[in-house]
Order: structure tokens, then C-alpha cells, then sequence
């Protein structure tokens, strides 16, 4: 089901997909560079590549997640006032 999203939500999908981009050229670039130092080493290079992407992946769920919190706030604020509205007149 596709729900009217704002351009918020669609800017930090994108920067979700761009981060999980960056942690792949990070981790194939730090591993290609360190390969022909070893395959742990490799290996230790291409999570550290990473890291950078992972931090911004990280950085951008939690700003998703504030974002639908939010709107879950907003949909029971309304409902609230509607409950009180119908009280009040009682």
C-alpha cells in the first residue's frame, strides 16, 4: 500500500539509499586497495571503509523513524480531540 509520503520522507530514503551506496564503494575500495596485503587485512580495510556509510545509514533510519513517529503523534492528537469534542458535548 503506498501512502502519500512527503518530500522529507522521499529526501531521506534517498540519502538512506546514497549512504548504503557509500559503505559499498567504501568497503570494495578499502578491500581492492589492501588485497595484495593479505586477506585479513583486506577484510579489516573494507569494514573499516565502510564505517563512514554506516554511521550516515544509521544517521538517516533514526531521522525515518522520528519522522513517522511524528506523524503517529499527529494521528492521535487528532483523535484525542475528536474524543474530547464528544465529551465536552455530552
Amino acid at each position: 500500500m503506498l501512502k502519500n509520503r512527503s518530500i522529507y520522507d522521499r529526501l531521506i530514503s534517498l540519502l538512506q539509499g546514497a549512504s548504503w551506496a557509500l559503505v559499498v564503494v567504501g568497503a570494495t575500495s578499502f578491500f581492492s586497495f589492501l588485497y595484495p596485503f593479505g586477506l585479513f587485512t583486506a577484510l579489516i580495510g573494507a569494514f573499516i571503509g565502510s564505517l563512514c556509510g554506516l554511521f550516515f545509514v544509521v544517521v538517516f533510519e533514526v531521522a525515518h523513524q522520528q519522522s513517522d513517529k511524528l506523524e503517529e503523534l499527529k494521528k492521535q492528537t487528532k483523535l484525542l480531540e475528536k474524543i474530547d469534542e464528544k465529551l465536552s458535548s455530552n
